[in-house]
């Protein structure tokens, strides 16, 4: 698994591509703006059904998203 500063680095690109607020990002995958907050900043890493909700809202793999170096 790469870094949680990595992830969360693509998790802020992926969301700022597709024009979404973290609010609306949080809202649509069922979690807290907090959690979103938290991934992004690269304190946390997302459970693996929170993975799976991401990778598939932002029509990306999970490997590509929390895996690939």
């Amino acid at each position: 698994m790469v870094s949680k500063e990595k992830i969360g680095q693509r998790l802020t690109e992926l969301r700022n591509e597709a024009g979404k607020t973290q609010q609306k990002v949080a809202s649509d995958n069922g979690i807290s703006v907090s959690a979103i907050a938290m991934y992004e900043a690269g304190k946390r890493i997302p459970r693996d059904e929170v993975k799976a909700s991401l990778a598939n809202y932002f029509h990306r793999s999970i490997e590509e998203i929390f895996f690939t170096p």
